[in-house]
């Protein structure tokens, strides 16, 4: 392990990391608060200050384009997990205790949305504004961000770049990783403001637009609001966010194409998106029947479901109306929509439409391979053949992802006592949705839940919005066989790691 040369690359990271902190001074500028001129500007500071020390301890490595793929994937799980740490600072000094402060950044960096505040009139404008602003940064990814914004990753790019959203293909839609980058997020900025501009034309207050923005383009969830969007009561704000909540779980690489290259039929050409336009009408279709036969408006009722099932389907965790009192036949569509996540290339998060759809072609030609045992039945993703290597990557991870549930799930329910709280928090998690059922529903909070379920749902979060890659390949034990950047005999014939 070269750990100089991954020092100096998380360093510079947490350095420009700890200028974006203390962006919340204006707004507490702006409302005279002056208080919160403290939290974040020393929050700011220290993340500065740790970044200049690890770019000192790392200043004889300073190639990056010596990063091999194991380096990129210790440094992007590394990287998130001290951005949550120091974008916990601030919470700190609103009394939060320093396990809730770093559950609510954790789940505010990884776009979870799953919260421990109870009464949200106790914290001023920039603590929602740090909570929005922090789910923005992580919709995209902090590290494409960095990738687009800093030049010392232009060549080694590549390796961070790919590890932060593992998939099961690469979304490179220009020759260079930097220009990628920075194409992905001009679309990202772009979609932002003009929901920003939309929310106030809709009569929603700029701070809380701005706020709402941030969270849907990010499918985070978090809103200045207690009672999330049902409490604003506009239903034009209701569908201007589920336009945008929509957008925000499609590939951006297509609309990129779509908005910038002027490719009128990129998104309609992916079978993906067709895929997840297909999910989400017919299971918004089949809810509004249920909330409609249960004596809801229809039009409402068609309102609250589409908004719902795109909520969930794209794991930004908002809310029209509180769900969590919804009959238990609505409760088992909702569910179910949270095990499904948004496109590949999106900021959404979950298992994805793109693997959805490959499990039940495998499934079908597994089937069919079974009648016709010859027959030679390739899988196809986007009218490419999928090949062995890309086929077992996916079912490894539908299979982890699976077993991580399960034991998560088991574990809360023997803590909790509870096994609705073990099953669809774990799922909320995991898949960054945030909110789930009863007391953990979307007008409840996690406060009140065991120390160690916060820690086991904290490390969903992380595991989740990093696709659990990462995550899994450092319990390996070949993946410590690295000293001083020189690979050991015992990891030479591990084919995981040529390239």
């Amino acid at each position: 392990m070269n750990l100089p040369l991954i020092a100096s690359a998380v360093g510079l990271i947490l350095s420009f990391f700890g200028i974006i902190l203390l962006t919340p001074m204006a707004v507490a500028l702006i409302e005279q608060d002056y208080f919160s001129l403290l939290p974040f500007g020393l929050a700011g500071c220290s993340a500065v200050a740790c970044g200049l020390l690890l770019q000192y301890y790392g200043r004889a490595a300073r190639r990056f384009e010596q990063l091999r793929k194991k380096e990129g994937l210790f440094i992007v799980t590394l990287t998130w997990v001290l951005v949550a740490l120091f974008g916990a600072l601030p919470y700190l000094f609103y009394g939060l205790h320093p396990l809730d402060a770093y559950f609510e950044s954790v789940s505010g960096v990884t776009t979870t949305g799953a919260t421990i505040l109870r009464d949200f009139s106790a914290y001023p404008g920039s603590f929602f504004f740090w909570r929005s602003l922090s789910q923005w940064l992580g919709g995209m990814g902090i590290i494409v961000l960095f990738v687009a914004i800093l030049p010392q990753f232009a060549v080694a790019g590549r390796q961070i770049f790919f590890a932060e959203a593992p998939g099961p293909t690469e979304e490179k839609i220009t020759p260079r990783i930097t220009h990628t980058a920075k194409a992905l997020w001009l679309v990202y900025v772009a979609l932002t403001l003009v929901e920003i501009a939309c929310l106030i034309l809709a009569g929603m207050a700029p701070f809380d637009a701005v706020c709402n923005g941030l969270a849907t383009m990010a499918a985070g969830g978090f809103s200045p609001h207690p009672l999330s969007i049902m409490g604003y009561e506009n239903s034009t704000v209701v569908w201007i966010i589920t336009l945008f909540m929509f957008l925000a779980g499609s590939n951006f690489a297509l609309q990129y194409q779509l908005m910038v290259k002027l490719k009128g039929r990129a998104l309609w050409s992916s079978g993906e998106f067709r895929l997840y336009l297909k999910i989400i009408l017919g299971l918004s279709a089949v809810l509004a029947l249920m909330l409609w036969q249960g004596n809801s408006r229809l039009v409402a009722g068609i309102r609250d479901s589409l908004f719902q099932i795109i909520s969930l389907v794209t794991t930004t965790g908002f809310s029209s109306a509180d769900f969590a009192l919804w009959a238990v036949p609505a409760k088992v569509i909702l569910f179910s929509t949270m095990l499904i996540g948004g496109c590949a290339g999106s900021a959404g998060g979950g298992i994805k439409v793109v693997r959805i759809g490959f499990l039940f072609r495998f499934l079908k030609r597994e089937i069919v391979q079974i009648i016709h045992p010859k027959a030679i039945l390739p899988l196809r993703i986007e009218g490419r053949a999928v090949n062995e290597e890309t086929q077992r990557q996916m079912l490894g991870f539908l299979l982890c992802y699976l077993a991580l549930m399960i034991i998560s799930a088991l574990l809360v329910t023997i803590i909790e006592q509870d096994a609705q709280v073990g099953l669809v928090g774990t799922a909320a998690t995991i898949g960054n949705i945030g909110p789930g059922f009863g007391a953990i529903g979307p007008m409840g909070s996690f406060a009140d839940l065991a120390w160690l379920t916060k820690l086991i749902f904290i490390a969903n979060m992380i595991g989740g919005r990093l696709e659990l890659i990462p995550l899994l390949v450092l319990l390996h034990p070949d993946f410590w066989q690295w000293e001083n950047g020189v690979r050991r005999q015992a990891g030479e014939n591990n084919s995981f790691w040529k390239e």
